[in-house]
């Protein structure tokens, strides 16, 4: 299938799973609040870039958390380079922040609209990335993260801008 990348990870999903779930209680007391930047990466024929990770079920944004010195974009570019080998052409623009609190209290996502890039060769990613695919807005995976199926609705929809990343909590 072109556009698919379907790798396997280097540890079981179960065992990423559990690690990532013992050790966020100490990762939230070391940041206090966290900020995220994801890309809606959409190609000409108005298809959106999701992924899927290896350490939690379902379909996402490409993206990741903003190190220390990082302005938002900044991260984006990197995140999106490192997790699929998409490079920015033009500056994104920035669909809106949802505070993320069902999932972690204190984290934020900010999310752009990302119209202009390149990819050189297949979907690039790190372990941390199983796939990486192209989907119609209107056909995407039925194991969809409901903050990014909110996302898309806003999008591509019509559906009210809303500040929490879930509207379901």
């Amino acid at each position: 299938m072109r556009g698919r990348l379907n790798l396997k990870p280097s540890r079981s999903p179960r065992v990423s799973r559990v690690v990532t779930a013992m050790l966020r209680p100490f990762w939230r007391m070391l940041r206090g609040m966290t900020l995220g930047a994801q890309g809606v990466v959409i190609d000409g024929d108005g298809r959106v870039l999701l992924v899927r990770h290896s350490y939690r079920p379902g379909w996402f944004f490409p993206g990741g958390g903003v190190e220390w010195g990082e302005t938002l974009e900044d991260a984006l570019h990197r995140e999106l380079e490192e997790e699929v080998g998409v490079t920015l052409t033009s500056e994104p623009v920035l669909h809106g922040v949802f505070s993320n609190n069902a999932n972690f209290p204190g984290d934020h996502i900010a999310v752009y609209l990302v119209r202009q890039w390149v990819r050189a060769g297949a979907y690039r990613q790190k372990g941390e990335i199983a796939e990486a695919e192209m989907f119609a807005a209107d056909a995407v995976p039925e194991l969809i993260d409901p903050g990014t199926r909110r996302r898309l609705a806003e999008i591509f929809g019509g559906a009210p801008l809303s500040a929490k990343w879930r509207v379901d909590r």
